[in-house]
Parts: C-alpha cells; structure tokens; sequence
C-alpha cells in the first residue's frame, strides 16, 4: 500500500498520513512508558542518552510495540544491531535451544562447537584471497581494540592512523580514535596516544576526488617515519560520522598505502556490515579486503558478539592467551550468529537492502530541492539525509524533524559532527508498505519543519 502525505494546502501536517503499520493508542510517551521514565530517572545514572523515552514490550519484525500498546516503525535497529529483526524466530530457536544446554563456559577454559563455526562462517566470507583466522569478542569496541593489540604485535609499531568523522567505541583507546567530541569524549582524556588523524575524502564533498586526502595522509607518515605506524582503520561507509561514503579511488588507495610501507588495513564493518549497505561487507563496493576486517553490531542479532578476522600470519602473531575475555564468544549469542548467517546466506536481506536504498532515494532525494536539505546519500539500508543551508549545518533542523517523526511513530536516530544527519537503519527484511509509510511520515515531518 503507497502512503503519501497530504501535502496539498503545504502544511504537510504528519498526522494526516493515515497508519497502515503504526498504531498510537497514546501520545509518544505513554503513560505506562512516563511511569517507567520515573523509575529510570531514580534508578540510573542520567550519563545514559535516550533518544526516544518509550519502554518497549515485544517486537514485530519492523514494528516496536511499547507498554502502552504503541506499534512504532524502527528505522534504528537498536544502531543497525537488529538487522534481521529484532525478534526474529529463527534467531529465537537457536538461542533457546542454547540456553537449555549451557549459558557459558569461558570457551578459554572449555571449548563449544559454535564458537568454530562463527570462526570458520567468517574466515570463509570476509573479503580477502588469503588464509585467514578469527578471534570472537563481546562488543565492537573490544574487536577494535583486539586489532590494535595484533596489529602492533605483528609489526612491533606503535602507531595508529585513525580518520575524521570517524567512530570506533567508548573505551579509553577507542575514544582516542572517535573524532566526534560532544558526547563520545567530552570529560574523559587524557587518551592514549600515538593515535594520528588523517583525512578522508567524502563523496559528497571531494569532487576532485582523493587525490589531496591520500597526499596528507603520505605527508603524516612521512613526517613521522611510515615504519613506526601498525596500522590505519577506517570505516568502509562512516556511521556516526554521518553516514559518509568515501569518494571513489580513497579506500583503494589506502590499500596501496598500506601495503607500501607494511601497515596493517583495519575494515571496521561494525556497523556497515552483514549485508547492510547491499553486500555481505560494504569494502566490497570498493573491491577492497583489509588485511583485518571487524564486525559486531548484526552479527549477534542483538546478543552481544563481535570479531577480528585476519589473515592469518597477523593473527597468529599474539602469544597464546593474550587474546581472549571472560564472556568473548559467548555460546548463545555463537547460535545466534549462525541464524544471521543462514538469513544472509539466503540472499532475500541483502537483496532487500538494495530496494530500501532505492525507496528511500525515491522518496527524500526530490526534497533536496528544499531549502535546509543539503544531501541524500548512503548505500542499502544505510541512508541518512543531512540538513544545511547558507549558515552551514542546521542540527536545529535535524533534531526538530527527528523529534517530530519519532512524535508520529517513526524511530529515528540523528548522527554526524554537528548532529544535523538523520540515519535511517531499518531492518533489511522490513516490508514494502511499512517502509513507504515510515518514509512518507518522514518526509511529511521534514516538509513541515522547513515550511
């Protein structure tokens, strides 16, 4: 079914594009929701951001159903975690099934069979010709940080490159590596060093092309002896940086970079991976492999889990027992991994996600034609639109249309240096007349804030 916004008399009012999938029984909060809003505030500490203030009782594929009966659009997939559903049956089977076995080991003190698979899934289908090895952890920032342990192992450097507008965590190291300031590190250094930012080369912003990023980032080595540097990461299509996809030649050319002077390639597919952008990982858009590739986020389907496959020299530098952690590859989140993987394997999601990236150009790149819409970029399942004027980024614009739409039912999330990039992350199997009408609410918000 095709929802469009009556838009006619131009006040694109959300409220009358009719539901097909959402249902709001209340306002957004509820009233069961504020009563537990209450209980939050008393009881956790108040560092934790809440983008929407909704208690959430079960989900329905791309729907979020709340305590008050509420059915909300997700287009957040709890940050492109719950990329095959948030509570997809076959995910729920396996881990069930699990959870009657055993809940832990500590697979360095006995081993389980499902922490191999996931291991072999990922050194089979990871980019990359070459023998490759995995190490599983718990979350991504422990998959970077593991990295950079056997990055510097291997080379026995302690340099890192790390890129603008980049993500990579909220550890101490990984904070190091985010660029973005306000919330990730505000308060917290001083941070490790012998982490150096170089810059990218945006494709929305470089029409010349990478050409003068990919020169700065061979001056920054020069300058500091290219044999002193284990490795650059980098994100294939840059998240909380506001969803930037490299120009063309840039990833291609730090490969050549990396290769010449003996650092190690880090694919950080954390969030833009497992079939997200419309391929398995999106470094294959660019025809890259990095030497190490990371993944987290989907891999789990929302049980914490993530890794580092590399290649196998590199992996297999570090000393016995100097990878590892107490909950690393946990058994059931293992089973629920191998679900994800028997989903892609399928084909339908990563099919699917390249009809979401084309619906979503439908529907919001004729708004670039507004004033305050400065771009629609991304790739699959992975898009956002950024607001900017004359004046420069207008976050003011982002968080008015974001906080309307999430109002009227639709879960969004803002993202970029200056909070002005709305991301839309929604489940890559969600259905064809539940999107159209997500992003028809979308768009109404958006034509009503810039009316």
């Amino acid at each position: 079914m095709t929802v469009t916004p009556d838009i006619a008399t131009g006040t694109a009012d959300p409220a009358n594009v009719k539901a097909t999938a959402r249902r709001l029984l209340t306002e957004l909060p509820g009233p069961r929701s504020r009563e537990l809003e209450t209980e939050r505030r008393r009881h956790v500490t108040d560092a934790f951001g809440i983008t929407q203030p909704v208690f959430i009782d079960r989900a329905l594929h791309a729907l979020l159903v709340d305590v008050d009966g509420n059915h909300l659009i997700d287009f957040a997939s709890g940050i492109a975690v719950t990329s095959v559903g948030a509570a997809n049956p076959r995910v729920a089977k396996r881990a069930a099934a699990q959870l009657e076995r055993f809940t832990h080991t500590c697979f360095m003190v006995t081993e389980y069979s499902s922490f191999v698979e996931v291991c072999r899934w990922l050194n089979e289908n990871t980019p990359g010709d070459f023998e490759k090895r995995t190490a599983l952890f718990s979350t991504g920032a422990e998959a970077v940080e593991n990295a950079i342990k056997i990055a510097r192992a291997a080379t026995r450097r302690p340099n890192i490159i790390v890129f603008d507008e980049a993500y990579h965590g909220r550890t101490q190291l990984t904070m190091a590596m985010t660029a973005k300031e306000n919330p990730y590190r505000l308060n917290f250094g001083p941070f490790p060093g012998s982490v150096f930012r170089a810059p990218t080369a945006p494709a929305h912003s470089s029409p010349e092309g990478p050409g003068e990023a990919l020169g700065r980032i061979e001056a920054i080595l020069a300058e500091n002896g290219p044999e002193t540097f284990a490795a650059m990461v980098i994100e294939p299509l840059q998240g909380e940086g506001g969803f930037i996809v490299h120009a063309p030649g840039f990833l291609a050319g730090l490969r050549e970079i990396a290769t010449r002077h003996g650092i190690v390639l880090v694919i950080d597919e954390i969030q833009a991976g497992m079939g997200r952008t419309g391929k398995l990982f999106a470094s294959e858009h660019d025809g890259i492999a990095g030497d190490i590739t990371l993944t987290a986020k989907a891999l789990g389907a929302g049980l914490p889990l993530s890794a580092a496959t590399g290649r196998a020299e590199l992996m297999n530098a570090v000393h016995p027992g100097g990878l590892g952690g107490t909950y690393a590859g946990n058994p059931v989140a293992c089973e629920a991994a191998l679900a994800v993987f028997e989903l892609l394997e399928e084909g339908t999601l990563i099919d699917n996600a390249v009809r979401v990236e084309a619906a979503v150009r439908g529907r919001l790149e004729p708004l670039l034609a507004l004033d305050g819409v400065a771009d629609v970029r991304g790739r699959g399942a992975m898009m956002a639109i950024e607001f900017s004027d004359g004046s420069g980024p207008r976050g003011d614009l982002a968080v008015a249309v974001a906080k309307k739409a999430n109002a009227h039912g639709v879960l969004t999330l803002r993202c970029g240096t200056n909070g002005n990039v709305i991301r839309l992350l929604p489940p890559l199997g969600i259905e064809a007349d539940v999107l159209d009408e997500g992003l028809a609410v979308l768009e109404a918000c958006i034509r009503s804030v810039l009316s």
